[in-house]
């Protein structure tokens, strides 16, 4: 971090997304101007504004505040998502600014600091904020650095010290390569970002380089059953860390902990779905790694509130259940799908979808089609495109085709509420990556009264 004490002021393009708008508010925290533009205005962009951080919406030279145009003291941060073209980003690369990509700043900032990392291609959200609030809630100084907003803290950032930082590794673009994890987890490698990786094959590699990264005298865990060499963690198997005697009483997982010492006796944990237990054993596996005190892990993990749009209970009541989840991959689906049944069994549930990325959609369409139709009924919305352009062909209603349900529609985003109402479902869950997450307070207020 010493290369950047001169900078005074810092830019971010693309400042709305998650992982950005964590590093805005750490450099707000450290005193720093900060300042940035996204495309359109969110919850999570107005909390922002509301902590001091500039935000502008126009890709616009004249909308730069004066004193981040200074190329002596401003740093400038973006993503891989925003488009070579986007005209503040040129302005700053033609006049020389000090420009670094979002993952490269990340390691920037754990260089030299006791990292734990987590990474995969699905669960490393849910791992990290979990892993984050078991080491704050156990005495650690930790600063965590989340890819969704905690429910615990309400942020996506932890800030209790700096002697150890928790970061989700991010795969997307290769981000996690810039990372110095000292204790890293792989939760799944799952064919993902084809867009990026062009094959299955790639995608696996690029996270045996991920695992390189680790010291010899650092951890690495894995999902048992990952063809990668490293610690293992599952549910109910031979795995180094396991969860064994699990039960489920009102809603919440009792369980004990194998790990290879020892059993550790009479956890709990209140995030409902197999994935999401598999997630809570990774972060205890990691923190114990780490050296956080055992006694104080049954407390913390049972204290855990979970994280906005990871299974989240919206509604729920004897008559309707509104949950809102970002699952985007046929895998997550289909995990929604497992712990909807589980903790509401016999019940009818409407899955309302947005599919995310017209490649992501076309490479895996036969997946998506198979995980959609394990739902009663499926209301389907077109393709939010992000930062991508249509692929002829690949839309919502040649997706729904595919899906083996006698009750499926595609509907339009204006019309959610109208559509839920009519079907009468008891259990209704939302998902998507895509801006399906901001019409989630409007269903819920229209369907409260109902419920």
């Amino acid at each position: 971090m010493q290369a950047l004490n001169h900078i005074q002021n810092i830019y971010f393009i693309g400042i709305g997304g998650i992982g950005m708008s964590a590093l805005a508010r750490y450099f707000k925290f450290l005193g720093k101007n900060v300042a940035g533009y996204d495309k359109t205005s969110t919850s999570l962009t107005r909390t922002m504004e509301a902590e001091g951080v500039v935000v502008v919406y126009d890709d616009d030279l004249k909308a730069i505040p004066v004193e981040f145009k200074n190329k002596e003291n401003t740093l400038v941060v973006y993503t891989p998502a925003v488009p070579a073209a986007h005209k503040q980003l040129v302005y700053f690369k033609e006049n020389e600014f000090l420009l670094k990509k979002r993952a490269a700043l990340l390691g920037l900032i754990s260089k030299g600091k006791t990292t734990l990392a987590v990474a995969g291609t699905h669960g490393k959200t849910t791992t990290t904020a979990i892993l984050g609030h078991l080491l704050k809630e156990t005495g650690a100084k930790v600063t965590g650095f989340l890819g969704g907003i905690s429910e615990d803290i309400q942020s996506n950032l932890i800030l209790k010290g700096d002697e150890v930082v928790v970061v989700e590794a991010d795969e997307f673009d290769r981000s996690f390569l810039h990372l110095s994890p000292n204790i890293a987890a792989i939760t799944a490698m799952d064919a993902d970002h084809l867009d990026i990786y062009g094959s299955k094959e790639e995608l696996e590699d690029t996270f045996r380089q991920f695992a390189k990264l680790v010291p010899e005298n650092g951890t690495l865990f894995v999902k048992n059953g990952l063809a990668i060499a490293g610690k293992t963690f599952g549910i109910e198997d031979n795995s180094d860390y396991s969860a064994q005697n699990i039960k489920i009483k009102n809603g919440s997982y009792h369980f004990d902990l194998k790990t290879p010492n020892e059993v550790i006796k009479d956890f709990m944990f209140n995030l409902p779905g197999k994935h999401n237990l598999l997630n809570a054993i990774t972060a205890l596996a990691m923190a114990i790694q780490y050296g956080s005190p055992i006694p104080r892990l049954t407390g913390a993990l049972y204290s855990f509130k979970g994280v906005k749009r990871r299974f989240s209970y919206k509604i729920k009541s004897d008559s309707l259940v509104l949950i809102d989840d970002y699952a985007h991959h046929p895998a997550e689906i289909a995990a929604v799908n497992q712990a909807v049944r589980e903790m509401h069994p016999g019940k009818k549930v409407l899955a309302v979808f947005q599919p995310h990325l017209f490649s992501r959609t076309k490479d895996f369409a036969e997946d998506f089609a198979k995980s959609l139709s394990l739902f009663d009924e499926l209301f389907l919305l077109d393709i939010y495109p992000a930062r991508e352009l249509p692929i002829e062909g690949v839309t919502s209603s040649w997706l729904l085709e595919k899906v083996n349900s006698n009750s499926k529609k595609l509907i339009q985003k204006e019309n959610i509420i109208a559509e839920i109402k009519r079907s009468k479902p008891e259990i209704v869950v939302l998902m998507g990556a895509g801006s399906i997450g901001e019409e989630v307070e409007s269903v819920k207020k229209a369907l409260q009264d109902e419920a």
